[in-house]
């Protein structure tokens, strides 16, 4: 079976690429029948931020991506918390040192970074490695003697993975297809620390043996592990899962990888929901108005390809195509203008109902009572313009409320010397129409125009201005049809007034 997992770690905010490769765990393992797994991998408690691990929860939620194990839902593979998994760890670290893959280091921190300066002082970089080892403070360069007297002074020490030497590592990945490592290029990581935790490079292995997993899809940016992680694999016995890794996604400008603080520069989001750290607050998705679906649309075409010219996808249509062959291996570049067009065209497919729902919390926060108003036709009628929910008012808010003023270049532009006799005359023949249907009255304008030998132009846009305050909104004759022949008439008599008065 195919066995899939996301293992975020709480050491901040879940950031878009991290949801996109959930997301494409989850399409992957749904594609295939499989299980949706997850994991908090929370070890490095130098690192962990309060709050974090609730906010990726609830992330994920927010975006419909679901698991079939993890912490909440339970699961015959558990603990998923890695903090409660620490005995699992011990054991199979014992298991390394048996078989040797693994040596202990006492090198103290102030050592190592005494070397580090050393190094660079004279133009070269410390590196741990199968070189250097042979004359540090290890397992591998003390005699017994030493070593056991370290031990007995309860001498702080780390395990480090000990790297082959000469040894030409030759691997395959599921997008990238083949890669050579050359042991020779690589560290001795440090697989447990000082304090008898894990580091990441131990504990998701352990754990995705034992979970079961089939395959490791994950980020870019740990492709240079890949070696190590496949001989620890070697060093255990164990059967190697497939391993996908997942192209960047840059910045909007095409130029680095899209960061946490871009957000806050360019101004777009980026993380799902909204976070707070402290009095800082970093916007979210949902917060800004985008729906989780738009949303996840987004994230799928950041990487992977349908092969087809369809750009908009539910959440069952992207688990029916999606595939691991259509991901490619070159950055995606992140355009905020394409994530507004995504959740355009998904508020457009949305019905006057839906719309109306959020749209009269919007209203209700604003005091505004809307009761005698049909909301659901002024939004179905507007949601065409939409990219957000919240644009709604601003293309709407005429029908709350009379204007106050008027667009001053507009009016220039619109208002000529005979416009007032012109409204005049359109208040008179609009007392008289008894039925105020949109299309009637248009008819109505349209006729007395043609017989006036008035050019429709010349009318509509000082019409306009006194329904509308400026020149926008949508047709004039659906806005005087919802607006009612009443406050129709004493809006274009207002304008009159006021231009006359100026």
């Amino acid at each position: 079976m195919v066995r899939v997992r996301f293992a975020p770690s709480p050491t901040g905010p879940l950031h878009m690429g991290g949801v996109r490769t959930a997301l494409f765990n989850y399409l992957f393992a749904k594609s295939k029948g499989g299980k949706m797994i997850l994991r908090i991998e929370d070890t490095d408690q130098t690192r962990f931020v309060e709050g974090a691990e609730e906010f990726i929860i609830e992330s994920l939620e927010w975006c419909g991506i679901k698991f079939d194990e993890g912490i909440k839902e339970g699961g015959d593979f558990g603990p998923y918390r890695q903090s409660n998994r620490r005995e699992i760890y011990e054991r199979h670290a014992e298991i390394l040192i048996e078989n040797q893959s693994v040596y202990m280091a006492f090198d103290s921190a102030e050592d190592l970074d005494k070397l580090r300066a050393e190094a660079e002082a004279n133009g070269k970089t410390f590196v741990y490695n199968y070189e250097t080892r042979k004359s540090l403070k290890n397992s591998l360069a003390l005699s017994k003697e030493e070593v056991s007297e370290l031990l007995a002074n309860k001498t702080p020490y780390v395990l480090r993975f000990k790297m082959p030497e000469n040894r030409i590592i030759e691997l395959h990945d599921e997008i990238r297809g083949d890669i050579k490592f050359n042991s020779n290029e690589l560290d001795d990581k440090v697989l447990m620390k000082t304090d008898g935790l894990p580091t990441y490079h131990l504990a998701n292995i352990v754990d995705d043996h034992l979970m079961e997993i089939s395959h490791v899809i994950r980020g870019e940016e740990w492709l240079p592990s890949l070696a190590l992680h496949y001989l620890l694999y070697e060093a255990f016995g164990w059967t190697v899962p497939k391993f996908a890794h997942l192209p960047l996604i840059l910045k909007p400008s095409g130029k680095g990888k899209l960061s946490k603080r871009d957000g806050d520069q360019l101004g777009f989001p980026v993380f799902p929901i909204q976070w707070k750290s402290g009095e800082e607050i970093f916007r979210g998705y949902r917060e800004d108005g985008y729906l989780p679906e738009a949303f996840i649309n987004m994230l799928a075409l950041l990487g992977w390809n349908p092969g087809t010219e369809q750009e908009i996808f539910s959440m069952d249509e992207l688990i029916q195509a999606f595939s691991l062959d259509r991901v490619g291996k070159s950055a995606s570049r992140f355009s905020p203008d394409k994530a507004k067009w995504f959740n355009h065209q998904y508020l457009s497919q949305k019905s006057g109902e839906e719309i109306a729902e959020s749209y009269k919390k919007i209203l209700d926060e604003k005091n505004i009572n809307y009761s005698a108003l049909p909301i659901v036709k002024i939004c179905e009628m507007l949601k065409e313009r939409l990219n957000f929910i919240h644009d709604l008012w601003d293309e709407s808010f005429f029908f709350f409320q009379a204007p106050k003023t008027y667009d001053e270049k507009f009016l220039k532009k619109a208002y000529k010397e005979d416009t007032s006799e012109l409204l005049n005359k359109l208040v008179e023949l609009l007392k008289n129409q008894e039925n105020f249907n949109a299309q009637e009255i248009e008819n109505l304008v349209k006729t007395w125009l043609e017989t006036e030998e008035i050019g429709f132009g010349k009318l509509m846009s000082p019409f306009r201005l006194a329904l509308v305050g400026e020149g926008k909104g949508p047709h004039v004759f659906d806005i005087i049809e919802i607006l009612g022949k009443e406050e129709s008439i004493k809006r274009i008599l207002a304008l009159i007034e006021f231009v006359d008065n100026k």
